[in-house]
């Protein structure tokens, strides 16, 4: 294969772009318009009008010119050798090999592709095929065929492969990067389909048929660890103990030596905590409030509640008190007079409690939310509300415990993420195992992303600024990260062995690539 990125590496130096670069010519336009600017006569500023299109046979270019820093990036983590060695899925190779067509799959969802059908746009893109050294790429119908031959076991090797490639990524990191606690979160979401033939597919709990996948993610990076696909009448725990140990070997093999389950409480598997206490594993999880929880908290003497006060509200007392925006929801509550709970206080207490299925008491954290309810301008009365967390962890504060339980949610971003930016969360074919191995190779677009962030190089001199981009990439969302750092238009010219892609267009964030093309 050619190589890629020889061309820019040399163009583009330490600091990201060359001087007198597109960022300069554009700051120079934005700069006229500061504080406002004339209008153009009478007419709009989009005044163009004659516009002659034409197309062009000389010179090759992409819209996705990002995609050789990714394929680059597949092949220095040692992914493409690894799929190739390590997954036998093909008995023989016509042309193509195991990591071409999972490639294939990924690079659809990055180059922003929503179906497997957008495969064919690429397919008959002679500018992409040459910008990847290929002669041709796999078509929509074998990208699904070649899902279908996946079963259990080679699901399990393919995550297996990912991980190991992963835990190379973090190995490169600083060693502060494993002072920190390792976080793995765990949670299930239905994923709905509207076919009648797909095998495996299950009636969930609201009504939805569709599949029920497990998500195991590390909260550090974001990154998807393992999912197992299951039908949708299937319980959001069913299978996490063994994917949660599995998560665990992985971080320690990474470097991590603190580490910490969360989950909700689907997931407070109280046969396993004296495993994981045993293990030096920690764990917060959410615990259902049963008859003998709640008449613990209840019983609980006034003086061990104490008030509970969130981060948010601490930095908001540090600043100057701005004026609140207008409430609109609550006002059309209350002009139609809708019973509105609102949230008086908060307050947090703590007790000893042992698991039926445990053989050692664990730590209870309660917090008892007191709660107004309203009609339109009456006061009904109130009420309390009890959520119970459950820790093996007796260094933490009460408050710490309940930020952890808070700190789970963010996965849902994340499962947004996988659902609606990655497009990872689909089930577009018609068996169970089909449609997970589909859900493991387009989540490596995600991962592709997280390893973009993790491996783009901190330059001392400006370490404050690089390393806040790490993060910001990190955290981005799916889609702007490919609108920033993917669909950004090359030319695509071959000079000897080397392929060149050439950008035709200035990003505020090209610097950014440019390291981790350095880097590369």
């Amino acid at each position: 294969m050619l190589p890629v990125g020889r061309v820019v590496r040399r163009r583009f130096g330490e600091r990201g772009h060359k001087r007198g670069f597109g960022d300069r010519k554009i700051a120079r336009r934005l700069k006229r318009v500061e504080g406002g600017r004339k209008p153009r006569g009478r007419g709009p500023e989009f005044a163009a009008r004659k516009i002659r299109h034409e197309t062009s046979d000389r010179i090759d270019a992409i819209p996705y010119g990002g995609i050789g820093a990714i394929h680059q990036l597949a092949g220095k983590v040692g992914l493409i050798d690894a799929l190739n060695t390590r997954l036998p899925i093909l008995k023989l190779r016509r042309p193509y090999s195991e990591a071409d067509h999972i490639l294939n799959i990924a690079y659809n969802s990055i180059c922003g592709g929503t179906v497997l059908d957008d495969i064919e746009v690429r397919r008959n893109d002679t500018a992409f095929i040459d910008a990847l050294g290929a002669r041709t790429i796999p078509d929509p119908t074998t990208a699904g065929d070649f899902c279908r031959r996946f079963d259990v076991e080679q699901i399990q090797a393919l995550m297996d492969i990912v991980n190991d490639v992963r835990v190379g990524v973090w190995q490169r990191q600083p060693a502060a990067f494993f002072d920190q606690t390792a976080k793995i979160d765990a949670d299930g979401s239905i994923v709905e389909t509207g076919g009648e033939c797909k095998q495996g597919m299950g009636l969930s709990y609201n009504g939805i048929w569709g599949y029920h996948p497990l998500l195991i993610s590390l909260a550090n990076t974001g990154e998807p660890l393992f999912i197992a696909n299951r039908g949708g009448n299937r319980p959001s725990e069913e299978g996490a103990p063994g994917y949660f140990d599995r998560a665990v070997e992985l971080c320690r093999r990474a470097g991590w030596t603190d580490i910490l389950l969360r989950g909700d409480t689907a997931f407070s598997l109280t046969a396993h905590f004296d495993r994981w206490t045993d293990g030096g594993v920690r764990f917060v999880f959410g615990t259902d409030a049963h008859v003998l929880l709640r008449e613990t908290a209840e019983t609980l003497e006034q003086g061990e509640y104490r008030e509970l006060i969130r981060k948010a509200d601490i930095a908001l007392d540090e600043h100057a008190k701005r004026a609140k925006q207008p409430r609109i929801k609550e006002q059309i509550v209350r002009e139609k007079e809708y019973t509105n709970l609102r949230l008086v206080l908060e307050e947090v207490a703590e007790f000893e409690h042992q698991p039926k299925k445990a053989k050692r008491p664990y730590r209870i954290v309660v917090v008892c939310k007191t709660i107004a309810e309203e009609k339109g301008q009456r006061s009904l009365g109130m009420r309390e509300r009890y959520f119970f967390y459950v820790t093996n962890d007796r260094t933490m504060t009460a408050e710490d415990v309940v930020k952890e339980a808070n700190g789970r949610c963010n996965q849902e971003n994340l499962i947004e993420q996988m659902k609606n930016g990655v497009r990872a969360f689909q089930a577009p074919l018609n068996t169970l195992d089909a449609n997970w191995a589909y859900m493991v190779i387009t989540s490596l677009a995600w991962s592709f992303k997280s390893w973009f962030a993790l491996l783009t190089p901190v330059v001392p001199r400006w370490r404050e600024k690089h390393e806040a981009d790490r993060e910001r990439v990190l955290r981005m969302e799916f889609r702007s990260f490919v609108q920033r750092f993917i669909l950004i238009p090359a030319q695509i010219l071959r000079t000897g062995r080397t392929l060149v892609y050439r950008y035709l267009a200035w990003r505020p964030d090209l610097p950014i690539l440019f390291r981790l093309l350095d880097a590369l």
